[in-house]
């Protein structure tokens, strides 16, 4: 069988030279592959770190570890929805895409069952610990094991400490203060217990994973385990909430959702778009209502022709009609983030739904016609 090290770093690419050296010293399995997940911005470091500094090849030599295949090849960047490496974690939409990306090759990975996976959640950010540990969780079979390396504290973020060398080797401690000697660090592989849900979750959902995101399958497994499905709106933070996945959107997406929610909540039918649906303004107000609470941009109110203030005031003489395209635009938008964000079932459920009824066309919101509970928090 075949063991693979599969390793998120950071700023510290030490962990792994820490782990290989643990493995070593402690006669566990050692790896025939090593694999690392990471984000441009630290690339350079652990290239520099393991391969030009030559501290890699170096523990290599000293301990003379058995051969292992790894090169910038096994070097895995996090790329976002259209396959572009990000540079770092920082923002909202990167997270989602580590959160793909991690749990993706974790999927690849457990889909071999020759090999068994030997996962260390020692670097990067907590976040990426987190979805390691997760995909494991849920991905992870019995030969895979899941593991934190530790370094005493003296020695921890010490720049040119990479592992405990069997001699004496003074290197400068950290923030440049003083000199310690490598041969004297003490580095810990803990192990770490994980409940391996692979067997009890469906198997065609972990099939799905393959194309699935993060976001997706949560609400999969949440909506699978919950009797009840509750639908909530956050306004302040313009985020629809469901089976634990929170759909973000912008405050014209967030006005227009909640208006035809509650259109369809008054008509227990929806908003119909007959012939005359652009002769009057009708629709326009509904709208803009919401807008004027959500504190949409003003550039909404020009588009139909006036200023927030005179809405406020009631100075409504160069309002606009709503035109039909900007009915299915909006709801394709918000369409488009619920299909992204959830599995397509509770898509189904939350969705804008779009009905011919005669000539005409029929706009509503499918949670109500499904009587879903639906919560408005804030």
């Amino acid at each position: 069988m075949k063991n693979i090290l599969l390793a998120i770093t950071g700023a510290s690419p030490q962990v792994i030279t820490e782990t290989l050296y643990a493995l070593h010293i402690e006669g566990k399995t050692f790896p025939d592959e090593i694999y690392v997940i990471t984000t441009t911005s630290t690339k350079e470091m652990l290239v520099k770190g393991l391969f030009e500094k030559g501290h890699l090849k170096a523990l290599q030599q000293e301990y003379v570890l058995p051969v292992f295949k790894f090169d910038e090849s096994h070097i895995w960047l996090i790329e976002d929805a259209l396959g572009k490496p990000i540079n770092d974690a920082k923002s909202v939409e990167d997270q989602t895409y580590m959160a793909d990306f991690i749990t993706r090759k974790v999927y690849e990975l457990t889909a071999d069952s020759t090999c068994a996976i030997h996962a260390s959640i020692a670097g990067g950010r907590k976040t990426m610990a987190f979805y390691l540990g997760y995909a494991m969780s849920l991905l992870g079979r019995p030969q895979d094991t899941l593991s934190h390396v530790f370094v005493n504290d003296e020695f921890e973020f010490v720049e040119d400490f990479y592992y405990p060398t069997t001699k004496t080797n003074w290197v400068t401690g950290k923030n440049g203060r003083g000199q310690l000697d490598t041969s004297q660090a003490k580095v810990t592989l803990a192990e770490i217990p994980f409940v391996r849900m692979r067997q009890s979750v469906d198997p065609q959902l972990i099939t799905s994973m393959g194309e699935a995101s993060f976001s997706q399958t949560v609400a999969t497994l949440n909506s699978t385990h919950s009797k009840s499905l509750v639908v909530a709106l956050y306004p302040r933070a313009k985020t629809i909430s469901v089976s634990g996945v929170d759909i973000r959107l912008t405050a014209k997406e967030f006005s227009f959702y909640q208006w035809i929610l509650k259109f369809t909540q008054t008509t227990n039918n929806g908003l119909i778009v007959d012939r005359t649906f652009e002769d009057d303004t009708n629709a326009s107000i509904g709208f803009l209502t919401e807008c004027y609470k959500s504190g949409a941009d003003i550039r909404v109110f020009n588009a139909f022709g006036i200023e927030p203030e005179e809405f406020r005031d009631g100075n409504l003489k160069g309002l606009i009609a709503m035109e039909r395209a900007f009915v299915q635009q909006n709801r394709s938008a918000i369409n488009k983030k619920f299909r992204k964000a959830l599995p397509s079932e509770l898509v189904k459920k939350i969705e804008i739904a779009s009905d011919r009824d005669g000539h005409n066309q029929k706009y509503y919101v499918t949670a109500v016609i499904e009587d879903i509970e639906i919560a408005v928090v804030g």
